[in-house]
């Protein structure tokens, strides 16, 4: 077999790759200096004359299966496989995997931290320092930029997977109550609250979305929830821009109906004119979608989407024996 990766994939893994299963040729789409497209992808594919792909963002679409409906699988190195034609996989029987959680323990560290700094007017204090306004007075700093622990605070999770679950582990012994939004979720640890989506907006002190793009979600989150929120709670969204109002999101900032969001993900990347508007609001803490970023999240892609290939050759290979 011969497999062509074009994802972040370090050596360890390709070798792993290659003991168990053949070839693997390395054209990661960092090297092109962006995901490659259709075009660019059925060219690598027929020169490569590859069994099977492994991808991060490259744009698998319905023209590229099409072109190839004998790949054995394909990879994706994100926590869903969003830039994958799935319907025409499924119609090929191509199996598609892909790695949620990779970026969990990194989004969880940005939510802590950005959370923390907001509380804590780090921002606001280290400008106010580096602008030279520490005069005489020896309290002024100490008045100014009092802020609040995050221990005691309610936080509600709306989606309650991967991520949420790793902050919740990372929070509970502050102490925070963790209280969550996922109709989809049946099982889980009763020492945190399921409710129901309108309870988590009311009572939260940081209400935190965890929610992927669905038909269901775009738009999910609009003025009738975010009217709910008190006054001095907190809007995080790290996961998706589009399941947000984002007009409905700016009126209770630019209003003060809450005391402010942390925002990682926009409508538009990069940003246009609203959502610029949003981003220099002074009650919110921005940053350019990095929540996932870290040089660790390509170690934990290569382990978890390694595991699942071998574990469903282990399998194949099982049902041929027993056939």
């Amino acid at each position: 077999m011969k497999i062509l990766l074009t994802a972040p994939y370090h050596e360890e893994g390709q070798k792993e790759l290659e003991n168990a299963l053949g070839d693997v040729i390395n054209r990661p789409w960092k090297d092109h200096g962006r995901a490659f497209n259709p075009s660019e992808l059925i060219s690598l594919l027929r020169e490569t004359q590859a069994d099977a792909l492994i991808t991060e963002h490259d744009e698998v679409t319905k023209e590229v299966i099409e072109a190839f409906p004998d790949l054995q699988f394909i990879g994706v190195c994100r926590g869903t496989p969003s830039n994958v034609c799935l319907e025409t996989a499924a119609l090929y029987n191509i199996p598609v995997f892909h790695t949620p959680a990779r970026n969990a323990q990194a989004v969880a560290e940005l939510f802590l931290a950005t959370v923390i700094d907001m509380l804590r007017f780090v921002f606001e204090g280290s400008a106010w320092l580096k602008g030279g306004g520490w005069g005489a007075g020896a309290h002024t700093s100490y008045l100014q930029f009092k802020g609040n622990e995050m221990a005691g605070k309610t936080i509600g999770m709306v989606g309650f997977g991967a991520v949420g679950q790793r902050i919740a582990e990372m929070v509970e012994n502050f102490p925070c109550k963790i209280s969550f939004y996922d109709p989809y979720l049946k099982e889980f640890d009763p020492k945190y609250t399921k409710a129901t989506i309108e309870e988590v907006f009311r009572t939260s002190d940081i209400v935190s979305i965890h929610l992927p793009v669905t038909p269901d979600t775009i738009g999910m989150i609009n003025k009738d929830l975010i009217s709910l929120m008190k006054k001095d709670a907190i809007f995080v969204n790290t996961a998706r821009a589009s399941v947000v109002v984002r007009e409905d999101l700016c009126f209770a900032l630019e209003n003060n109906l809450i005391r402010g969001a942390i925002l990682d993900v926009f409508d538009h990347e990069p940003p246009d004119a609203t959502d610029n508007r949003i981003i220099n609001l002074p009650n919110v803490l921005a940053t350019p979608h990095i929540a996932g970023a870290t040089d660790e999240v390509e170690d934990h892609h290569v382990e978890i989407l390694n595991r699942k290939i071998m574990n469903w050759f282990a399998t194949e290979k099982a049902k041929l024996t027993n056939f």
